[in-house]
């Protein structure tokens, strides 16, 4: 009965409630099978502050980008780390961290991000640039006539490798490559589920699922992970204060390390995907980024090819705008994460121009950017890839505007305020390190013309990964 009276008892202030005919699901299976096109139609019906019945939660969307400031500053009504710890915990498979039972852990882990800041950035992302070519010297060196390969599978064989070795360490086996590649064998066969894991579906509903989770987290076991060599110090710190709560299991702290990697790699994986895939549907792009990055080469006198080093500084990274405009705007085009708060009390959230929104303890509220992404209002031509958008006078341009008026937030594939991904520093040079190597070493193309589109299946919940594979081909660079 709520469900359906909740709709005539909306309080003074309330938005307008979306409430679909379906008890419990409301509007769920409308908003996942296209959230961006459901939320536009909501948009021009009932502006843009509206709540919506989704499998039990009462969502309310703001819409406008020039209010999202005021959601992300009301940090302390509007939270959103509960809701993050209950769903990993739910996720990945490891006790839901209360104060209770492990005080300060969340304060604790959450500190360590400083691991993958500053200076020790710098140290990591050296890591990642030594890894990423010793992988691709030990996979390509011997292209020297064409090798075909899928690209999604290209990519990830290599980010995940270079990713997993740089953070955990190298497995020492003679086999090394092999034990990874069955562990990521599964990482995406685990992958494949976590949208219906994150819409709370049970995992027992998933069919091999729950197995291959449990086998998954048995790699972090300690008795394995203290025969991995060279790992970094971002997850030695996070090892060193598992030791400290004597309530968190050996299983528990493996499943931590398992969070931790899918954190590090289920979105930069698809991510890289799409900043290889647009450059090569673009000539003009790739030529543009392939001139950047010899220029780079030449002026720093470092020699390109497989059997030479090459080392980057953050700053020479940061200088590559061609680069780095491709890249986002790849991004743009291939993220729909949801930013979600909780509000915490009962509570007027206070917006501008004298605008209030009502909102009831429990609610949920939500910032959906791939909206903004694609306003033709922001963006000129939205669906049309341009990978100088984020060019202006050669130099990186910061400045967008919706009518008429200068935004604040105009590119957010990472999150906002305190749900910002604290890795995204990493994952950015990540990216533009693989483009690197891969365009400073090889001549690549497609090696198929078809279409590839994106797999709605993730809407909301981070990087959608393409509907299809599609081949390329790749040699050494004369």
């Amino acid at each position: 009965l709520f469900i359906f009276s909740s709709a005539f008892n909306r309080k003074t202030g309330e938005p307008p409630l979306i409430n679909g005919w379906i008890p419990y699901l409301g509007k769920a299976l409308i908003f996942r099978k296209d959230a961006y096109k459901f939320l536009l139609d909501q948009q021009k019906k009932f502006g843009d502050i509206f709540t919506v019945h989704i499998a039990g939660r009462y969502i309310t969307f703001i819409m406008d980008p020039f209010q999202y400031v005021y959601v992300i500053r009301n940090s302390k009504q509007l939270e959103f780390h509960e809701f993050a710890n209950k769903m990993a915990s739910k996720t990945f498979d490891y006790p839901a961290l209360s104060k209770g039972k492990f005080p300060e852990l969340k304060e604790n882990l959450h500190r360590i991000y400083q691991y993958l800041q500053g200076k020790p950035l710098d140290i990591i992302s050296d890591h990642m640039m030594k890894n990423l070519q010793d992988i691709f010297e030990w996979k390509c060196s011997q292209a020297t006539d064409w090798e075909t390969e899928k690209m999604y599978k290209f990519c990830c064989s290599v980010m995940f490798e270079a990713s997993f070795v740089t953070l955990y360490g190298r497995v020492p086996a003679a086999d090394g490559h092999k034990v990874i590649s069955e562990i990521r064998d599964k990482f995406i066969k685990f992958d494949a589920s976590f949208p219906y894991l994150a819409a709370n579906i049970p995992i027992e509903l998933l069919g091999a699922t729950k197995k291959v989770r449990k086998e998954l987290i048995h790699h972090f076991l300690l008795q394995n992970m203290t025969k991995w060599l060279g790992g970094s110090k971002v997850v030695q710190a996070r090892q060193d204060i598992f030791e400290k709560y004597e309530l968190l299991g050996d299983y528990d702290k493996a499943a931590h390390h398992f969070a931790f990697l899918w954190a590090s790699v289920g979105n930069t994986i698809p991510a890289t995907f799409w900043a290889m895939y647009y450059l090569l549907r673009h000539p003009e792009a790739l030529a543009a980024v392939r001139d950047e990055i010899d220029h780079l080469l030449q002026s720093t006198g470092q020699k390109r090819g497989p059997t030479y080093n090459i080392h980057l500084t953050r700053e020479q990274l940061d200088n590559l705008v061609y680069l780095e405009s491709a890249l986002n705007e790849s991004l743009r085009m291939c993220s729909s994460s949801m930013n979600i708060r909780i509000s915490q009390e009962d509570f007027v959230l206070k917006l501008e121009g004298e605008q209030e929104v009502v909102l009831r303890k429990g609610d949920w509220i939500a910032l959906y950017p791939q909206i903004l992404h694609m306003d033709p209002e922001v963006y000129e031509d939205p669906k049309e890839y341009k990978f100088d958008r984020y060019i202006e006078d050669g130099k990186k341009k910061t400045t967008f505007y919706k009518a008429g008026r200068k935004l604040k937030y105009f590119l957010m594939p990472f999150g906002s305020g305190i749900s910002m991904c604290p890795g995204r520093f990493l994952a950015m040079n990540e990216m533009k390190m693989f483009l690197f190597i891969l365009l400073s070493h090889f001549d690549v193309e497609l090696a198929e013309n078809k279409a590839v589109r994106l797999d709605n299946s993730r809407m909301g919940l981070g990087i959608l990964l393409p509907d299809v594979d599609i081949a390329f081909r790749y040699k050494l660079r004369s």
